[in-house]
């Protein structure tokens, strides 16, 4: 049995995708940043703890946690909740570059311990200069509210960008299914 322990609608969307049977669960954990932690090591703690906190209740089944942060200044930009955070965050951004982290594990629980694999995938997004009333527009007509970095790349959020450097075009949407597929066929799934 395969779960992944997320409701993103975007993260089940891109997992279908691979064509395998799988159930989700929502991993309920403080998703806080520890002090003094680094984007990329919080995006690697919190992959693996959603997976562990949904295998905890699936023993014995194979359980994908994901996790997204948006790198700016060295510091971690999540989900921005409401128009105000988006407009800010798509503001601070104008006309740089901001790395995007994508973590992925993939974990069972069984009487044996955890067998564990781990990915991440790094994509840098370079955007271009951005007017307020440019980045108000695309806000309301997108709401991006619930998306790290505030955009949605699959959508209009692509209008933004002068140029995304990826190994991975899937990772910026929230699950890189590249570094997924290959963790699934250590694992022994039959992907493609």
């Amino acid at each position: 049995m395969l779960v992944l322990a997320s409701t993103s609608v975007y993260r089940r969307e891109l997992l279908a995708r691979l064509r395998l049977p799988f159930d989700t669960a929502r991993p309920d954990l403080d998703e806080t940043p520890l002090a003094g932690e680094a984007p990329e090591a919080m995006v690697r703690r919190l992959s693996r703890e959603k997976a562990r906190a949904v295998a905890g209740q699936r023993p014995g089944a194979w359980v994908i946690g994901s996790d997204q942060t948006a790198e700016l200044d060295g510091r971690p930009l999540g989900k921005p909740g409401h128009r105000e955070a988006a407009v800010a965050q798509l503001m601070a951004m104008s006309g740089r570059e901001v790395r995007f982290l994508t973590g992925v594990c993939l974990l069972r629980q069984d009487n044996g311990g955890d067998t564990l694999h781990e990915a991440m995938d790094i994509t840098t997004v370079r955007f271009r200069p951005l007017h307020r009333d440019e980045v108000e527009r695309y806000v309301d007509a997108e709401t991006p509210y619930d998306c790290a970095g505030s955009f949605k790349c699959e959508g209009l959020g692509i209008a933004l960008f002068e140029a995304i450097e990826t190994r991975d075009p899937t990772a910026l949407v929230g699950l890189p299914l590249i570094a997924t597929a290959g963790l699934l066929r250590a694992a022994g799934h039959a992907v493609p």
